[in-house]
């Protein structure tokens, strides 16, 4: 897992947006899995600002979200969909039909969750996801004990994150008990995660999943198994982190770092 450290959330979402941006540019057709929350607002928001000023094409970006309220229509203003269309989707060129978001009016919820695989594979497989993370260090709404090897279910919130989720509803007995979300093992396969990470409540959780060992009791620490990660967090979300040090050290000297690796092989190739 590559543990890039910035000094605000605002360097985190905006390198972040960066990130998704070279994908895109590198393929134009992206399978982009997307999150909702405080946390990927400023990325959002750049990405937008990249499309407005800067012409960034999402014509053929296929998104598929994390997750969704099970009972909220798309239309209520706490869904997951509302939020998505009102950050991002509304403003950039994305074709309607290429989004994907859990529907939370499922009438076979179960039978809903399956058909999500389905087409998260009919896509060709997520070419990036992009995951925040709770202070119990969940990722989608994979909470505490969730299987670290679950697919796309409906999951029953804990009583921490509906009372993290109350600040958005008038109040806490109106936040929705139950969600669709991507399992961990679907968020696994991704090809590629970028994980961030803001503020001094995470800083535990991203300690433990970046230094903590692989468990159930925190979800994200699955993505230590996981070939291509990187976790891009702010000084608060990375106060916690044991090895800061050596994270930064691979920061300041990773382009040093890969132009003496071309060099080795060039010279072994006799160029």
């Amino acid at each position: 897992m590559e543990v890039i450290i910035e000094p605000t959330a605002k360097e985190v979402g905006i390198m972040g947006a960066n990130i998704i941006t070279e994908h895109i540019l590198r393929k134009p057709a992206l399978v982009l899995g997307l999150a909702t929350g405080s946390t990927p607002l400023i990325t959002y928001n750049e990405l937008v600002r990249k499309h407005q000023d800067g012409g960034l094409d999402f014509s053929k970006v296929v998104t598929f979200n994390l997750d969704e309220y099970l009972g909220l229509p798309p239309t209520h203003p706490q869904s997951y969909a509302h939020f998505m269309n009102e950050n991002l989707f509304d403003h950039i060129n994305i074709d309607r039909q290429n989004i994907h978001v859990p529907s939370g009016l499922a009438l076979d919820p179960h039978g809903y969750c399956e058909s999500y695989e389905e087409d998260i594979k009919r896509s060709g497989g997520i070419d990036l996801q992009l995951l925040g993370i709770g202070r119990d260090g969940h990722i989608g709404f994979n909470e505490p004990g969730s299987s670290l090897g679950s697919r796309t279910r409906v999951k029953t919130l804990t009583r921490e994150t509906v009372q993290d989720n109350a600040t958005f509803f008038r109040n806490e007995s109106e936040v929705p008990r139950f969600a669709i979300t991507m399992g961990a093992g679907t968020i696994t396969q991704a090809r590629r995660i970028l994980l961030l990470a803001s503020g001094a409540s995470k800083a535990e959780a991203v300690a433990a999943t970046v230094e903590g060992p692989v468990s159930a009791s925190v979800t994200a620490s699955v993505l230590q198994l996981h070939p291509d990660v990187i976790l891009i967090a702010d000084e608060e979300a990375a106060s916690k982190l044991e090895r800061r040090a050596y994270y930064r050290w691979i920061q300041e000297n990773k382009s040093q770092v890969n132009g003496v690796i071309s060099r080795q092989i060039r010279e072994r190739l006799g160029m």
